[in-house]
């Protein structure tokens, strides 16, 4: 993009026969190009194709940090009726993006055409006080992706995601289990554990959306087999069946499946995957005694049970 951009420059200044502004002629030329590349834009140089907007999502991804929602924003990317925003936006979690109000949140969606859905997501919304009423006040009729995963496995996940960002920024890491266990006992005051109680945040969904507005995606199948899950969401989207079992490919060396579409083959970002920490079998048994009531409660409010421990 640096080389187009001075490349355009050269000819402009050439064929003007006067000199130029260098900061005005690159304004101009950003405006005018659009940074595709650069997700950190947020499709504000974008260039809009005829007949499309920017639209408010007709569908968000609503969570669960670590369930998998950038895995299912990727596949569900697939489908021609599908636009999807490429940055977390955080506009109904984050008080400080709120503020600056839906025509803000539209700026920082793709262009679409009339027969497209675009979709958002931001993990943080499933757990967020504020989320659920702010996106019923925007759209009581939107429709809604949740996928989540065993709550313990997630709060690992969590864990790792953590403990990696912490060693790229040198800072001191903690061992699973002390953070985990404190005083000999569950710390369920722990971050990670508190995502984990999907009971206590779908409760919250359910008073502003009705269960069929909902949509839950099992993000353990997901990563095994994605086919059948991403078929249930095109069926939940009124969708033309237009993902193929073609589509994904397993990557023996990651160890999960990549998406090949548009003649191209793409695998999820290197901090996907990451090993897990092995946990000491007496603090999974903890976890999994605690979470396995909310999990009974859960699965009572969704009228649906998963293979969670």
């Amino acid at each position: 993009m640096a080389f187009f951009l001075v490349s355009a420059y050269l000819l402009l200044t050439h064929t003007q026969g006067a000199p130029v502004e260098n900061g005005a002629l690159l304004e101009t030329l950003k405006s005018q190009v659009g940074f595709f590349n650069n997700k950190s834009e947020h499709y504000s140089a974008q260039v809009r194709p005829p007949g499309t907007n920017r639209r408010i999502p007709q569908t968000i991804i609503i969570g669960v940090r670590k369930g998998g929602t950038r895995a299912l924003l990727e596949m569900l990317d697939i489908h021609p009726n599908i636009v999807v925003a490429t940055t977390e936006v955080h506009f109904f979690d984050w008080d400080e993006n709120y503020v600056k109000g839906i025509d803000w949140y539209r700026s920082l969606m793709p262009f679409s055409y009339e027969n497209q859905i675009t979709i958002e997501k931001t993990p943080g919304y499933f757990t967020s006080p504020q989320a659920p009423e702010r996106i019923h006040d925007m759209n009581s009729s939107i429709k809604l992706l949740l996928i989540l995963r065993d709550p313990t496995e997630r709060v690992i996940s969590d864990y790792t995601q953590v403990y990696y960002n912490r060693l790229e920024s040198h800072k001191r890491v903690q061992p699973f289990e002390e953070i985990v266990i404190k005083n000999g006992a569950l710390n369920t005051k722990y971050k990670a554990i508190q995502r984990s109680l999907y009971d206590i945040h779908m409760e919250k969904w359910l008073k502003h959306f009705n269960l069929d507005q909902i949509h839950i995606v099992d993000g353990n199948t997901l990563i095994k087999d994605p086919l059948p899950e991403l078929q249930k969401v095109e069926t939940f989207l009124n969708l033309p069946s237009r993902i193929m079992s073609s589509n994904f490919y397993f990557n023996q060396t990651k160890g999960f499946y990549c998406i090949r579409s548009d003649g191209r083959e793409r695998c999820l970002h290197e901090s996907k995957g990451r090993p897990h920490p092995v946990v000491n079998n007496t603090v999974l048994e903890q976890l999994y005694s605690y979470f396995r009531e909310h999990n009974a409660k859960f699965y009572r409010m969704v009228n649906h049970s998963f293979d969670w421990h």
